[in-house]
């Protein structure tokens, strides 16, 4: 078990405490195409409830995106884009409590959402998609999340797998933090994702969960997202098919738990109100001083 070290991120609107206890990122995605949900949140109504029940449900961030990046997915246009979250964003402005990230590789997206109350940006490129990213998170002084990649989603499943998978990810985020620092981030505005499911075998997720305390070495507060991916699907299958997105609940609560005890700062999920019980419990495992409180 590994004791976490503790970061404080600063927003416009507040300072995060990162380590104390595990931060909950709840998911929302508004795309026709989610390989969770389908488009189930595509209408604005339906997605600004749906933040606002996740804020209720104990969530820590919202991190919205406009653009599937699931395996295979071929891009979508900056305007489709803004088209999806922007409405979202101008809605929840002054109703949602808790800060938003906003998911996204291009810089015109993620400035319109900056200047519409969005508060982190979350590039899942590590600046390959727009290294200028860099330059729009130290010009407005907000967060940024860099995640680890290995190709692009069009094509990341079928490539060839890294041979060393921590080797391969240590390396390409060392390579984004650079980046990033030479564009103005500062240091303490930057955290790290392994990707988890992003390029990566399924037995390579796993390792890479197991290894989280190396990648805290590199001196960053880490992101993890396991939640309801392939990779669960295929250690959950019944009768040669994987399970699908809506029965990996339970899978998702394990590798939450991994992360945690391993060393995640924040973990990003579909099911808020579950893993909100999951994050508190594991919690109580990594930080002794909390039982005393019980």
């Amino acid at each position: 078990m590994n004791r976490r070290q503790i970061f404080r991120l600063n927003l416009p609107s507040r300072t995060l405490v990162l380590g104390e206890r595990t931060l909950v990122m709840g998911v929302l995605n508004v795309t026709p195409d989610s390989f969770s949900n389908g488009g189930k949140f595509l209408d604005t109504n339906r997605a600004i409830e749906h933040a606002l029940v996740m804020g209720a449900a104990g969530a820590d961030l919202l991190d919205m995106g406009g653009e599937s990046t699931r395996p295979g997915s071929c891009g979508t246009p900056a305007e489709e884009e803004l088209a999806h979250v922007l409405p979202v964003l101008h809605g929840l402005r002054g109703r949602l409590k808790i800060p938003i990230s906003i998911d996204t590789q291009k810089l015109e997206v993620a400035e319109a959402a900056l200047d519409a109350g969005a508060e982190i940006i979350n590039d899942i490129s590590g600046l390959k998609s727009d290294p200028h990213l860099a330059e729009l998170a130290a010009r407005h002084r907000v967060p940024l999340v860099l995640m680890h990649m290995r190709g692009e989603p069009r094509t990341m499943q079928k490539g060839e797998f890294a041979r060393d998978v921590l080797k391969d990810v240590t390396e390409g985020l060392r390579k984004s933090v650079s980046i990033a620092r030479k564009a103005g981030v500062a240091k303490s505005q930057i955290i790290l994702d392994p990707g988890i499911g992003f390029g990566k075998s399924f037995a390579q997720n796993y390792e890479l969960l197991e290894k989280l305390p190396q990648l805290a070495k590199l001196g960053y507060p880490l992101l993890v997202g396991t939640s309801r991916k392939g990779f669960l699907g295929a250690a959950l299958a019944r009768d040669g098919k994987p399970a699908p997105p809506q029965e990996r609940i339970w899978g998702t609560a394990a590798t939450v738990t991994a992360s945690i005890l391993n060393g995640a700062h924040i973990v990003r999920v579909h099911d808020v109100a579950e893993m909100v019980q999951v994050a508190r419990a594991a919690d109580f495992l990594v930080h002794p001083a909390l039982r005393r409180s019980i």
